[in-house]
């Protein structure tokens, strides 16, 4: 009966309630990995590239890089961007604000609540929804530590990633950027997924077909005339 229970109050989760189970998340997140401090030179690197993006399409993100080798990068419902030494040392700074706008771009459109709210129903965590009021239960270290599992292992249909891809592209370009740096970026990751030597990272693995999608940026790019 309790997991009957439990399984109504996930699945009357509002919107605002797994953006504070996402914070959570994210907020264990940076307790267990290295995040590097405001004076570190990643840091200041990230804040350069994006000092005019801390608000996007009307939400306030907030940025942070971990210091870890892992080639990766990830956005949550809150808000939360993080990106991975790994992925700053191998892409430059408009390649990184592609990828960045990519992962922003399932955020803006709600495909990481989505997910998120899935994990949520899939854990069958008790009283989840813990009034009709939207007042937010403080989660077990565990049962967050399994959310923020989910927020790296999070994996999108095709149509996701394109929507994604697109909105990259609309944020590049309408922001006065080269959109190729969304194509070359994709063609990076390929070459690291080609590369052999280790194991594929959860954004090469999350992020499928990276050649092909490299190539529809071009393309779109060669009809919208900014490349020929």
């Amino acid at each position: 009966m309790q997991a009957g229970l439990d399984a109504i109050n996930s699945a009357t989760l509002s919107n605002d309630q797994v953006v504070q189970y996402s914070r959570q998340a994210v907020q264990q997140m940076d307790a267990q990995n290295p995040v590097a401090g405001p004076n570190d030179p990643y840091t200041q690197r990230l804040n350069r590239i994006v000092s005019r993006h801390r608000t996007v399409s009307g939400l306030p993100i907030n940025y942070k890089v971990y210091k870890v080798k892992d080639v990766n990068a990830f956005a949550t419902a809150d808000g939360s961007v993080r990106v991975f030494k790994g992925l700053m040392d191998i892409m430059t700074d408009n390649e990184l604000l592609a990828i960045m706008g990519h992962e922003i771009g399932h955020v803006i459109n709600h495909d990481s609540r989505d997910a998120m709210k899935s994990a949520l129903r899939r854990s069958a965590i008790r009283n989840v929804a813990a009034s009709q009021s939207g007042i937010v239960g403080k989660l077990s270290r565990s049962q967050v530590g399994g959310l923020a599992d989910n927020l790296l292992g999070a994996s999108f249909s095709r149509r996701q990633e394109s929507e994604a891809d697109d909105y990259s592209y609309d944020f590049l370009k309408r922001n006065g950027y080269n959109v190729m740096a969304l194509a070359t970026s994709f063609e990076k990751l390929a070459k690291q997924n080609g590369g052999g030597g280790g194991s594929v990272t959860q954004i090469l693995s999350s992020h499928p077909d990276s050649k092909a999608r490299a190539q529809r940026v071009r393309d779109r790019a060669r009809r919208d005339g900014l490349v020929r």
